[in-house]
């Protein structure tokens, strides 16, 4: 089967008064039709960055991203306005990502304004039946944005992102500005809502609980670079980089009587501005290795997991 999206050798550098950030450097991988992918690292590691290069809302500065076969970063921008029709992007802070002057309404129906020719009634008929999905009611319609809980906020940001069919949603950390009730409530919405639409996802986070709930298959991310991949019981049940044994170390466990083992690690993330040499996670890692230092380690595969370190 031929993948949905293919994210080939991907690079993003910005250029500041301090010098060249490597916020994505060289990174790879594929989402296949309805899959969910879980994309988690610290914050800073490039993951916000993967998403808004893969749509073309930044632009690259090397490698390719194929969707259904095709380079979105070769299309002019006729194509590219047609292909916003199946791709789209829920941002993390419903709170900056709503238009505050705007109603419900307008919000909701923009995409359809800009995209397609329904107007009046029937673009109205539309707001409310997409609104109804996510579990709003006809009198939202012409509220504004400060009326609503960040729950509701959240759902007004998905059911616009529905309002055009897409195939393929970027979420990016949708939950993590809300209550745990409500991150409860989202979540459901959202599996529910691909299900029922056969949608494919990557799911961008640094909660470790959640890519569990949710995903797939879980890719982990360290200062620019991937560094270790797979199916999500793989990599949960069997982690082979340190960084990875690390974040999941770290993950409460709900039962106070349990003592759990923890990995710590010492100092700081570095700047991606001047990042180390050779692997570069070698400054914090516990198993750090002379060649660690020297050369970045080659991705070597186990079946579908996949790590890129010289211990594994």
């Amino acid at each position: 089967m031929q993948p949905l999206v293919e994210c080939c050798n991907l690079k993003k550098y910005f250029q500041t008064g301090d010098g060249v950030v490597q916020a994505v450097d060289d990174i790879s991988f594929t989402i296949q039709p309805g899959e969910t992918i879980g994309l988690v690292g610290e914050s800073g590691c490039g993951k916000s960055t993967i998403g808004r290069t893969m749509l073309k809302l930044v632009e690259p500065n090397a490698g390719k991203l194929l969707f259904k076969g095709r380079n979105i970063y070769e299309m002019n921008r006729q194509e590219l306005q047609s292909l916003r029709r199946e791709m789209g992007i829920i941002f993390q802070n419903p709170y900056s990502s709503l238009n505050p002057r705007m109603k419900v309404l307008d919000i909701v129906g923009e995409p359809l304004k800009t995209h397609t020719k329904i107007k009046g009634k029937e673009r109205k008929a539309k707001v409310l039946e997409y609104l109804s999905q996510v579990g709003l009611k006809p009198e939202h319609l012409n509220r504004f944005p400060h009326q609503f809980s960040g729950g509701q906020r959240q759902r007004i940001a998905i059911a616009r992102s529905l309002t055009l069919n897409p195939s393929f949603l970027i979420l990016d950390e949708p939950t993590s500005a809300l209550d745990v009730s409500v991150q409860a409530q989202v979540l459901n919405l959202i599996r529910d809502l691909q299900i029922e639409k056969d949608l494919t996802y990557l799911f961008i986070t640094h909660d470790l609980h959640v890519v569990k709930h949710i995903a797939g298959r879980i890719l982990v991310m360290y200062l620019g670079k991937l560094v270790e991949s797979g199916p999500v019981e793989a990599v949960f049940n069997n982690p082979r980089h340190p960084y990875t044994q690390a974040l999941l170390s770290a993950i409460p466990n709900p039962n106070p009587s349990v003592r759990k083992k923890r990995t710590l690690l010492e100092g700081d993330v570095p700047s991606p501005i001047n990042p180390p040499k050779g692997c570069r996670f070698h400054t914090r890692c516990p198993k750090v290795q002379p060649q660690c230092r020297e050369k970045q380690p080659e991705t070597k595969s186990f079946g579908e997991h996949q790590v890129a370190c010289f211990l594994a």
